[in-house]
């Protein structure tokens, strides 16, 4: 038996994906729900075969990359119907255009908020230090005007 026989053979228990994959027994059992994976049963057990395992990857791959489930689903409905077919890799590409210009929009976003944070940022310092000096020169002030005062005292009781 080939080492590829045997791997499409090979069967995993919820624990180990969850372990392999560093998610948790209840993502896994969400995904189930979802109709995204579907283990064999048996008895209170669910065992999962490669291609669970591979479409496990690819769910989470497509989380990462920001896709919804709803569209993680449409892509292994493509896959399981016409694996490597034009129609899904042209779907495919589709929704990679639309995450790009998502990701590059929000990256635009967020540039112009840091515009804004840093002009904000450069009038508040300018603002305390303003307010420092005027602070400073009013103690400065203020101060000599005591000792002016306490002088002025002492000499009247003197």
């Amino acid at each position: 038996m080939t080492t590829a026989s045997r791997q499409a053979q090979r069967t995993w228990t919820i624990s180990e994906l969850a372990q392999e994959y560093a998610v948790s027994l209840r993502t896994i059992r969400f995904y189930e729900d979802q109709g995204l994976l579907s283990p064999e049963r048996r008895g209170n057990q669910r065992v999962f075969h490669a291609r669970d395992r591979v479409r496990l990857g690819l769910i989470l791959r497509g989380k990462r990359l920001g896709f919804s489930l709803r569209e993680i689903a449409h892509i292994l409905d493509m896959y399981d119907a016409e694996p490597g077919e034009v129609g899904q890799l042209r779907y495919l590409l589709d929704q990679i255009a639309v995450r790009r210009a998502e990701l590059e929009q929000r990256r635009r976003d967020i540039e112009a908020t840091l515009a804004e944070l840093d002009e904000v940022e450069r009038r508040c310092r300018a603002d305390l230090r303003r307010l420092e000096r005027q602070d400073r020169s009013g103690r400065r002030k203020r101060s000599t005007d005591s000792a002016g005062r306490q002088g002025r005292s002492a000499r009247r009781r003197g």
